[in-house]
């Protein structure tokens, strides 16, 4: 069992209860990344609506999660030939600490129109991309492998480029290779554009969405991420996830405050 899968397996409680725990090992200084603890939620939604795969994931942190045990409490709200919709409260002692709304679907091969206004981000060679060692406070990134585009990293070195984006080569560091379950991982593992601008103590998310979109070939993904509206304490950031195959597997879109 790899790092992701044991960090984010669950035990039946109950018909629709399960319980996770929640480890320190995808942290952000203290506090676990929220596409972790979303990967935990969507893995248990899923034992629900068995067969099924996430296409649309909504959560809202109501409070930082803690390194501890989870329940999540999971309401069949919908289920459908093709569509299955659900909800699942997450909660740690008394407190609730998420709720998160999704769509499932059942796996079926492509069909229909198709219109792709859009194409993988530029990304140089991993040998020529920029690798950066992560400081021992930021758990999350050693359970990554991260290669940036040159251009928006240069906050790593204290210069911000004066552009909201970074584009990164992604994959978990065992080798383990990416799938539907692990996206919205993904959709949260980079650190935030705005740094490239303006640097905060803390930009913690207060909402997160997540579009599955197809199932991620082996390999190596590429994520483009990019704030345009920052200002009243709160800010955006839209995500974009591309396989190895040069297909889009996920989009992300988060609100997010921000703490100087």
């Amino acid at each position: 069992m790899t790092i992701f899968d044991e960090d984010t397996a669950f035990d039946r409680v109950d018909n629709d209860r399960y319980r996770a725990r929640i480890t320190e090992r995808w942290n952000v200084g203290a506090v676990p990344n929220g596409g972790y603890v979303l990967s935990i939620a969507a893995r248990a939604m899923g034992a629900s609506f068995a067969g099924r795969e996430p296409r649309s994931l909504n959560v809202q942190f109501l409070r930082p999660a803690q390194c501890a045990p989870v329940d999540v409490v999971v309401e069949r709200i919908k289920e459908g030939r093709r569509f299955s919709t659900g909800s699942a409260r997450l909660l740690q002692g008394d407190k609730e600490i998420a709720r998160v709304l999704g769509t499932f679907a059942v796996p079926e091969p492509s069909s229909g129109p198709r219109y792709v206004q859009g194409a993988p981000p530029e990304l140089p060679p991993l040998d020529a991309s920029l690798h950066v060692r992560a400081p021992d406070s930021i758990a999350i990134a050693h359970r990554l492998e991260l290669r940036y585009a040159p251009e928006t990293g240069t906050f790593f070195d204290g210069v911000p480029s004066g552009r909201a984006e970074i584009r990164a080569w992604i994959r978990l560091d065992d080798g383990r290779e990416p799938d539907v379950w692990s996206l919205p991982l993904f959709c949260d593992a980079l650190p935030p554009p705005i740094l490239n601008v303006a640097f905060y103590k803390w930009v913690p998310t207060l909402e997160l969405s997540v579009h599955v979109r197809a199932r991620p070939a082996p390999g190596w993904l590429r994520g483009a991420f990019v704030t345009r509206f920052a200002f009243d304490g709160l800010l955006e950031c839209d995500g974009e996830v591309w396989d190895s195959e040069g297909k889009l597997v996920a989009q992300s879109r988060q609100l997010m405050a921000a703490t100087e």
